[in-house]
């Protein structure tokens, strides 16, 4: 089914990289829009005019602007060469197209609302690992947005390699 948005949950970590790398090999392919979901905690800290999205997010950045300084201020989205190479090289042998969205505030609330508000048809999200007992005191982005976001949700293991991967499309 061509023409999906899917969603990727990016914080520049790791794991979150990890997801990325997964859903663009994996899961995209030609027609679908591979929009990088980035959740930062609060939009007061924020240079640029950032305040003007606070409700619902940025508009949607394109793949070209995404690598310009002046974007990147404007909304404090500041991605690396690795994650700005995973997508390029998405848009160029799996023919998608790439997007990055900002929203301010918790991060597993923004995402789980993202599936409405983009709207995403599949969200993918990393997964550090938690152990239980740190999973109970300090929860889980991933385990909330599994059980409250309204789409299918794939999450992907820091320690997996995206071509071990599988996932029930």
């Amino acid at each position: 089914m061509a023409g999906r948005n899917i969603g990727v949950a990016v914080d520049l970590s790791p794991c979150s990289k990890n997801a990325l790398r997964w859903a663009a090999a994996n899961l995209a392919g030609p027609g679908d829009r591979l929009i990088l979901i980035h959740v930062k905690p609060s939009y007061q800290y924020e240079e640029g005019v950032a305040h003007l999205w606070e409700r619902d997010g940025s508009p949607l950045i394109p793949l070209l602007e995404l690598s310009d300084p002046r974007v990147s201020k404007i909304y404090g989205l500041a991605l690396d060469r690795e994650t700005l190479e995973i997508l390029t090289r998405a848009a160029g042998q799996r023919g998608v197209q790439a997007f990055a969205k900002v929203l301010w505030g918790d991060p597993a609330r923004k995402l789980a609302e993202a599936v409405h508000k983009v709207p995403l048809q599949w969200l993918v999200v990393g997964n550090r690992g938690l152990s239980t007992v740190k999973r109970v005191l300090m929860g889980s982005v991933s385990t909330y947005v599994v059980n409250h976001a309204a789409c299918p949700v794939t999450v992907v293991r820091e320690n997996m390699l995206p071509s071990a991967l599988t996932t029930n499309k």
